[in-house]
């Protein structure tokens, strides 16, 4: 069977959820081909095709226009599927003859199943799958269904008349698209984010104890609105009058005007010296920051699923984080970590407090529950088993 797999770049080393998809798929006999923009020169997994030039010079533009139409020359069939398509839908000549151009990186070939791994990917590109005898599939992540259509309105009303099939990051996500038109027909398969499975041999022997007015607390999150970092940072201003000496470790980067306006706050509820910004760390740094941790924080607004807590998670950190979206499906409350109200510092404070003030016994439960947990559901080898599932229409 072959995958066809829209991105918009190559992954990176780093990136697990994609790089260990294609390897699944290509260890079980799978051919992939990725349709992106950008194709990093080290990534060597499977056949990438590069979409076709939208910016340059004028005439770099037009030359590679006269390329890709004699390309097309070759796909008649499927270019005049396209075109029909498009035509019976009711789109204008030259909205068609640009979508055409757009995406005649995958007209030019033949897949089993076209699959946009984002679900704002396939936007512009929701009749290409049927007009190369193709099965479409989107998946579903936190941006494209929380974010997204809160800024273009019925985005999706043609994905949502092309796709075959869905995945999603959570079953949360899932209901929210229903509410954005997604038929509930449409067969949908959750696979989740994974941690890899090497990840366990890397648990520290760090103990769920704190020492006398000392308290780590750790956080991966972009510097971003929805991570919701203002709710933190005075969760820890209230943290500091319990334990004096916290440290609280934030990891992930952001545009200049969010690191400013963090670092002002900082300086605003007097944490300098309480808080570090770690901007972007590489994958086994963060996993060795987050394993030294006491709490693992995720203060976020709204969440697909949240891998940085699913790692953690699997590190046997103790877990505390917002009730909200997928978190609720990746932190069973009270046995895998705590679950509270979002926006609410003193709740989280509480929250902390009173988790890091438990027996012994307890917090050693919780740990090992979450670590087991991830074993069992989580991991990236159970993933590629439910991604085969996915292809082959076996649920």
């Amino acid at each position: 069977m072959r995958i066809g797999l829209v991105i918009p770049t190559t992954p990176k080393y780093s990136e697990t959820f994609f790089n260990s998809k294609i390897k699944g798929l290509l260890e079980n006999g799978f051919e992939v081909i990725i349709f992106t923009q950008t194709i990093a020169s080290d990534f060597n997994l499977c056949k990438t095709v590069k979409s076709p030039r939208v910016s340059g010079s004028r005439f770099l533009v037009a030359l590679n226009m006269i390329k890709v139409g004699f390309k097309l020359l070759f796909h008649l069939n499927n270019v005049i599927k396209y075109y029909k398509l498009l035509k019976s839908s009711g789109f204008a000549l030259t909205t068609i003859f640009k979508r055409m151009y757009l995406n005649s990186h995958i007209l030019s070939h033949s897949v089993d199943w076209l699959h946009f791994g984002f679900a704002t990917q396939a936007i512009g590109s929701e009749y290409v799958a049927k007009a190369i005898g193709a099965k479409m599939a989107v998946s579903f992540r936190g941006f494209d269904i929380n974010v997204y259509p809160l800024k273009y309105e019925n985005c999706y009303l043609d994905v949502w008349k092309n796709v075959d099939k869905v995945h999603s990051i959570s079953q949360y996500l899932v209901e929210q698209a229903y509410g954005l038109g997604l038929k509930k027909v449409i067969p949908f398969s959750i696979i989740t984010p994974a941690v890899d499975d090497q990840i366990f041999k890397t648990i520290t022997s760090k103990q769920n104890s704190v020492g006398q007015n000392q308290l780590t607390i750790c956080s991966v999150a972009r510097l971003n609105w929805i991570k919701d970092l203002t709710t933190a940072l005075e969760t820890i201003q209230l943290l500091k009058k319990t334990y004096p000496n916290l440290q609280y470790h934030i990891i992930g980067d952001g545009d200049i005007k969010e690191r400013e306006r963090y670092l002002f706050l900082v300086n605003q509820l007097g944490l300098e010296d309480n808080v570090v910004f770690h901007r972007k760390l590489s994958h086994n740094d963060t996993l060795e920051l987050v394993g030294k941790s006491d709490i693992y924080l995720q203060t976020s607004l709204n969440e697909g699923f949240c891998n940085a807590v699913l790692e953690a998670q699997a590190l046997g950190r103790l877990c505390v984080a917002s009730d909200v979206g997928g978190l609720k499906e990746n932190i069973i409350d009270g046995k895998t970590g705590w679950l509270v109200r979002s926006q609410q510092p003193n709740v989280f404070a509480n929250k902390i407090i009173e988790v890091v003030q438990l027996p012994e016994a307890k917090k050693i439960a919780v740990s090992n529950n979450a670590v087991s947990r991830v074993q069992k559901n989580f991991t990236l080898s159970y993933q590629n088993f439910k991604f085969l599932q996915f292809y082959n229409c076996k649920e």
